[in-house]
């Protein structure tokens, strides 16, 4: 087997994996399940294909860090829209820490 597919089928499982841990973590508020790391809003773990599905982004994008593509300490969660937004650019900053979710 190739270096190449070693590589694709080992980031498909290290992905597997980091999706379940996201979909399984406990909020301080009870709820299930890891926020977009950049919007703070609940991510979609049901369905695929969404705006609001979950999605692997790297706090270091792989198109200009290759060499932490593999890394699961560079993993977040994230919706797909936010994904995208983002690209290979630094985060937005973020309004750091609500006091309440004030969109409920």
């Amino acid at each position: 087997m190739s270096q190449h597919h070693k590589s694709t089928r080992n980031m498909r499982e290290l992905k597997r994996v980091y999706r379940e841990e996201c979909e399984n973590e406990v909020q301080a508020d009870g709820s299930i399940g890891a926020r977009c790391w950049l919007c703070g809003q609940p991510v979609n773990y049901d369905e695929h294909g969404r705006e609001d599905s979950f999605e692997l982004d790297h706090y270091y994008p792989a198109s200009t860090h290759p060499e932490h593509y593999e890394d699961p300490s560079n993993f977040k969660p994230s919706h797909s829209s936010c994904n995208r937004e983002r690209g290979n650019k630094a985060p937005r900053p973020g309004l750091g820490v609500l006091s309440r979710n004030w969109l409920e």
